[in-house]
């Protein structure tokens, strides 16, 4: 072994090969580091070793973490290639290793800088990490690190840096005494371990979830039955005392409220895990500098700086950024528990622990505090969204409105007390019950202040310029509080503050070429006005013109993916309005209103059926484009209501040969409902939507589905009828994995 060879000899290659020494100072920490040596000399020639490889971490960070390679790192490289790594956890793990029944004591400060020099070898030398990351017993140690807070940040460095290139996830009950590590976190330590908690808790395909195919996704739940090891972390994380109340308490805290005890040599070195993004650092002086101008109508204690110096401000602005990543990490991980199996566990303490009035209070001082500029890409769909900490604070904090208000009563939580009222009168006015889930609210758990959380964003919303990728989010978060059972009191609420105008503002006349931003004001604009009167009459009288409405109609027909889930709406809407002729203001709006006159024609529906079914395959189909299909099987199940479906079938197989491709719309269609039933059938959730956003029973959308699907060709309802024989491809199962 090369720990043997003569020192002449090895000075001799050293030479040569430029290694800088770091063979023999292998050597020399190897000899000192032998149980009952005297570890202060092999603490001092690790920090000889350190100053080699600290400036190769280094530039690592400043030239924005380049794909490493043994050229750009020699050092590192080298010591690697000696066993520097391997014998560094084997100096860090020989306390636990030992059968002394006295343990030998390592010093905070070698142990430290054991863990600085290993983070450094993990970004500058690739396989490093993971190497590490299929030592479960060295990771495992590692969490018992933590219960030390001379050296909790560096080993949290660590961690997280391991478990992002673990290829098994981590199970968290494995984690000796996780509950009595836990409580004792402060709560900066707290929000540090959240950043750990994001990988062990989030499944592993999260961040891409609309892109990948449903037919992979259901053979993938077929082989996988069980709960998957992220599932298992949240419910253990769910069971530590205390756990979620101390998130909510971190979530919602003010920024002179955090960092009280330290002082502010403490806090840089608790930057020392943050500092490696230069975004982090951009902000922080923007901040400062910006803070001047910052309006002196803000609270005391996050504007009295503002007269200050910039070197007295700069601490400040540290601390608002810091509280505002610390937040980013915590809201992270409450969004995720927000969307397991766990829901309304997780709905219940959230409430219970007043976390949405805590975000209201903070939303003007700290969440919306000044415009941050956002360009037209969508950002941050995961944890590791490369953009900055206000950006991903926004984003993080409205995708858990979306989560928080998604199909749960929870959702009234929102508002306050007085917004709570005005629903009520809505419902009284219109002389229909007020919903349950309202009746049923707490109000000792509402928003206080002037305004509730959902009027807050709101506002913001409006003043969003059209193509940033906040108003993606924001319109999200809306429509998710309108999503479920149609309620015409959440809708009047939202159009009495100008939402529909808004909106039909941002698709027609702003400019807005963002598809993702159009989506989501399309899907919420379906919400705002499904079944709702009053909303088509608003939309005529916005849309007053001819050029106007096709303007309109132009965005929609761009992209049937994108619009179909307010194509629906208006089919829907149309076919409640056509039953409730004996009301005069229905009567009035259906022959004024462009929009339910034009869907009225039969061709134009009939238009919108064919390219529905024509966009989408079985194979192609993702949690983003399935919408495509049930829109086209909506349009179908009102077609039977009023017997005309072998009327639509014969127009789809003549569009067929008008089109020179017998069979093939009729083949795919049928292909496409097969999947249906096998994915639908086995999904109560998604069942549920159906029925609750269509106000159509789920029975007759299975009745339905069952009688396109027949296999008597005499039936006229069956597509097998409209399929002439040499065309006939429904023996073949496309369906398989």
């Amino acid at each position: 072994m090369w720990l043997w060879l003569p020192e002449a000899l090895l000075q001799e290659r050293d030479k040569r090969a430029k290694w800088h020494g770091i063979p023999e100072l292998l050597q020399k920490l190897h000899e000192s580091s032998h149980p009952n040596s005297d570890l202060s000399h092999t603490h001092s020639v690790l920090k000889e070793l350190s100053s080699l490889l600290s400036m190769e971490a280094m530039s690592f960070v400043t030239e924005d973490r380049k794909s490493a390679q043994e050229s750009t790192f020699p050092n590192t490289y080298t010591f690697d290639l000696f066993g520097g790594v391997d014998l560094l956890v084997e100096i860090l793990m020989r306390p636990t290793l030992t059968m002394q029944k006295k343990k030998p004591q390592m010093n905070d400060d070698l142990v430290k800088d054991c863990l600085s020099v290993l983070y450094n070898c993990c970004i500058c030398t690739e396989g490093v990490t993971k190497s590490l990351a299929a030592r479960d017993d060295f990771v495992l140690f590692l969490f018992t690190l933590m219960t030390n807070k001379k050296t909790f940040l560096q080993t949290a460095t660590l961690i997280e840096d391991i478990l992002g290139v673990k290829k098994d996830m981590i199970q968290l009950e494995g984690i000796p005494n996780l509950s009595g590590l836990v409580q004792s976190f402060d709560q900066q330590q707290l929000a540090n371990f959240c950043r750990i908690l994001s990988v062990t808790i989030s499944e592993p395909d999260v961040r891409n979830d609309d892109k990948h195919t449903l037919l992979a996704k259901n053979a993938q739940q077929k082989r996988n039955a069980s709960p998957s090891r992220a599932e298992v972390n949240q419910v253990t994380l769910l069971n530590i005392p205390g756990f979620i109340e101390r998130l909510c308490k971190l979530a919602t805290r003010k920024v002179s409220e955090a960092t009280g005890a330290s002082n502010f040599l403490q806090e840089l070195e608790d930057w020392y895990t943050w500092l490696d993004n230069a975004l982090v650092l951009d902000a922080l002086m923007q901040m400062a500098t910006e803070e001047a101008e910052h309006s002196s109508t803000e609270s005391s204690d996050e504007s009295s700086m503002a007269t200050s110096p910039l070197r007295h401000r700069l601490p400040q602005s540290m601390k608002i950024v810091h509280e505002i990543m610390y937040k980013v990490e915590v809201l992270y991980v409450l969004c995720v528990l927000l969307m397991g199996r766990q829901r309304n566990q997780v709905h219940k303490m959230l409430a219970e622990f007043r976390l949405i009035p805590g975000l209201n209070n903070l939303f003007d001082k700290l969440i919306w505090r000044k415009y941050t500029s956002s360009d037209h890409v969508v950002h941050g769909q995961n944890e590791n969204c490369d953009c900055s900490p206000e950006i991903s604070f926004k984003i993080q904090f409205l995708r858990l409105l979306q989560s928080f208000s998604d199909h749960h009563e929870n959702k009234y939580l929102l508002l306050n007390s007085q917004e709570l009222n005005e629903l009520s009168a809505i419902s009284l006015k219109a002389n229909i019950p007020e919903v349950e889930a309202l009746v049923n609210t707490d109000r000792s758990l509402v928003c206080d202040g002037k305004k509730g959380l959902l009027t807050r964003l709101l506002a913001v919303m409006k003043r969003e310029p059209p193509d940033s990728s906040f108003r993606f989010w924001q319109a999200r978060a809306v429509e998710s509080f309108l999503r479920g059972a149609t309620s015409y009191a959440d809708q009047m609420f939202l159009l009495k503050r100008g939402l529909l105008e808004h909106i039909l503002f941002c698709i027609i006349d702003s400019g807005c070429k963002s598809r993702d931003v159009l989506q989501s004001y399309f899907d919420l604009l379906g919400e705002l006005m499904k079944f709702n009167i009053d909303a088509f009459k608003r939309f005529n009288k916005y849309v007053s013109t001819d050029d106007k409405f096709q303007t309109f109609m132009t965005q929609i027909n761009s992209s049937l993916v994108d619009s179909n889930m307010l194509v629906r709406c208006i089919v829907l809407s149309l076919d409640r309005f056509e039953s409730q002729t004996e009301d005069v203001k229905v009567v009035e709006v259906l022959s004024e209103c462009c929009l339910l006159s034009y869907m009225a024609r039969v061709e134009n529906r009939l238009s919108f059926l064919f390219r529905l079914v024509n966009v989408i395959n079985v194979q192609t189909l993702t949690q983003e484009n399935v919408s495509c299909l049930n829109t086209s099987l909506v349009v179908l199940m009102l077609a039977r209501r009023r017997g005309k479906l072998p009327f639509y079938l014969n127009t789809l197989r003549e569009k067929e040969y008008a089109e020179k491709y017998p069979g093939c719309l009729l083949n795919n269609f049928h292909n496409l409902l097969r999947f249906w039933q096998r994915h639908y059938l086995n999904k109560d959730k998604d069942s549920t939507c159906l029925e609750n956003s269509s106000c159509i029973p789920f029975d007759y959308w299975k009745e339905t589905v069952s009688v396109l699907l027949g296999s008597d060709r005499t039936s006229l309802c069956a597509i097998a009828s409209y399929i002439d024989e040499p065309f006939m491809e429904l023996d073949r199962d496309l369906l398989e994995d």
